[in-house]
């Protein structure tokens, strides 16, 4: 690496060289870990997660656009981040560690080539930043949570290989009914006997769901839900409640930060949020001829960044991951639970069935009217992107 790329992490190194000597629990998406005694265990799980940073020198994005994302796409590496963690749980576990210098896994490779900087990779920046023109954001502009989570909702769409369903649950409110219809198509097929063609650029029906066994019944589920927890600041009585969604074996970790920085929280300890931070400019990485990807720049090999959980910008999009109808169902009662909870607020609603007041664009089959651009830029853009109108 060169003397730029090392720069960012020369300054802070400092900050976060030293995991803090506590009793107190450490969760990392999920897991519970000890600092006393299990300070390499945390260590590794946090190496283990994708690292996506700022890159330069890739290909011009478009053909004629910016080759580098330095100073605009953190908001875009993180929504990998997230959606590349959903990947490891899907193909090769939570449990997966990562290695350096050992020959990888063909599935964690293929996971990785899903995100190389190069506009034919799945989950490329030049496919989320060209996906988000459509979304009313021009190539270079910085996202919010929730824009990051439309693209990639859309771009979730292509790759055949995951078979995801990326959901964006909107309004606060998280609806069973139509979660379960997505993950399982095959109901509404059972229904109409006539029914054929595609379903989200799939082909539709048990036949064609059998093709692969485990996602036979259920299709994986990411659900990335757009939050506002405060107006300029995050209200202490959501604090509690988004710790405890660090502890869900669900968890996917939440997308957020503070205006114009973006970060990817991976779990907490004591008042204190862990994340990685994509603010690290890195040179673009080409695959070798095996497809094998030089890959020690992809995993954060230091301690992971903290900061204060009063810190963090009111706007975030909380992620989960339910690869079964079982998981998709004990996260319902979990979250259940947690909304009884004294402890502080509910983040968001959880119902078995839309509300009359919500209404789907989709069954209204319209599309928002984006003649008057300048009436509907919002101007706090990067904390209430869950209030833009977006195109479906």
């Amino acid at each position: 690496m060169d003397a730029a790329t090392l720069t960012y992490d020369t300054l802070r190194f400092g900050e976060f060289e030293d995991f803090p000597e506590t009793s107190e629990p450490v969760w990392i998406l999920g897991k519970e870990y000890n600092a006393l005694t299990e300070k390499d265990e945390i260590l590794s799980d946090v190496t283990s997660r994708l690292w996506f940073t700022y890159r330069k020198n890739f290909p011009p994005i478009g053909g004629t656009g910016p080759t580098s994302d330095t100073g605009w796409g953190c908001m875009l590496r993180c929504g990998q981040m997230i959606l590349g963690e959903a990947l490891v749980c899907r193909h090769v576990g939570r449990d997966w560690r990562w290695a350096r210098g050992q020959r990888q896994r063909e599935e964690y490779i293929s996971i990785l080539n899903a995100f190389i900087d190069k506009k034919d990779s799945y989950y490329s920046i030049h496919q989320i930043a060209q996906m988000g023109v459509g979304e009313g954001k021009p190539i270079g502009q910085w996202y919010g949570p929730n824009t990051v989570a439309q693209v990639l909702k859309k771009l979730a769409v292509f790759d055949t290989w995951s078979r995801l369903v990326v959901h964006v649950a909107m309004d606060n409110t998280v609806v069973i009914e139509e979660i379960k219809r997505l993950c399982m198509p095959w109901l509404d097929t059972c229904c109409d006997p006539e029914a054929s063609g595609e379903l989200n650029g799939c082909p539709q029906g048990a036949c064609a769901l059998v093709e692969e066994e485990e996602t036979a019944l259920w299709k994986p589920l990411v659900l990335l839900i757009p939050l506002r927890l405060g107006l300029s600041d995050i209200n202490e009585a959501y604090i509690e409640t988004l710790k405890q969604c660090f502890m869900l074996p669900q968890s996917l970790g939440v997308i957020g930060g503070k205006p114009n920085s973006a970060h990817y929280f991976i779990g907490y300890v004591g008042e204190e949020l862990i994340y990685l931070d994509p603010h690290t400019t890195q040179p673009a990485v080409d695959p070798c001829e095996d497809s094998q990807v030089p890959d020690e720049t992809y995993h954060c090999q230091h301690p992971p960044c903290r900061m204060h959980i009063c810190e963090l910008d009111p706007s975030i999009a909380a992620g989960f991951f339910c690869r079964t109808e079982d998981e998709f169902d004990d996260w319902c009662m979990r979250i259940r639970r947690l909304s009884c909870n004294r402890g502080g607020l509910p983040m968001f609603e959880l119902v078995d069935s839309q509300p009359s007041h919500m209404v789907s664009m989709d069954a209204l089959n319209l599309t928002p009217d984006f003649s008057d651009s300048d009436r509907l830029e919002r101007f706090f853009d990067s904390e209430d992107e869950e209030f833009e109108i977006l195109s479906l």
